[in-house]
């Protein structure tokens, strides 16, 4: 979220982007791909953990794309498209 002063959201405007429907498929795999590591017994509800994709392409949800990583590190790096140019570089 920026912080410059005086910034506004427009929620109207993010949810009409969350009701597309590449977003609506997107978020049902993200969805599938957590029900997968819940099956085989990685991930439970409330272990502070999130499921990773690899690749970062929500769509794959392979198994060898896939691990369970805390929710603190899943949701700290660079979602720039050319993160390594920020001193981020790819994820582990």
């Amino acid at each position: 979220m920026p912080s410059s002063p005086g910034y506004k959201r427009d929620y109207k405007r993010e949810r009409e982007l969350q009701s597309t429907p590449s977003e609506l498929k997107k978020n049902a795999s993200r969805k599938a791909a957590r029900r997968k590591l819940e099956k085989a017994g990685v991930v439970k509800k409330g272990d502070g953990k999130d499921v990773d994709h690899k690749n970062r392409n929500p769509l794959s949800n392979g198994k060898k794309n896939l691990r369970a990583v805390p929710k603190s590190t899943n949701r700290s790096f660079s979602r720039k498209t050319n993160a390594a140019k920020y001193g981020n570089g790819k994820r582990k």
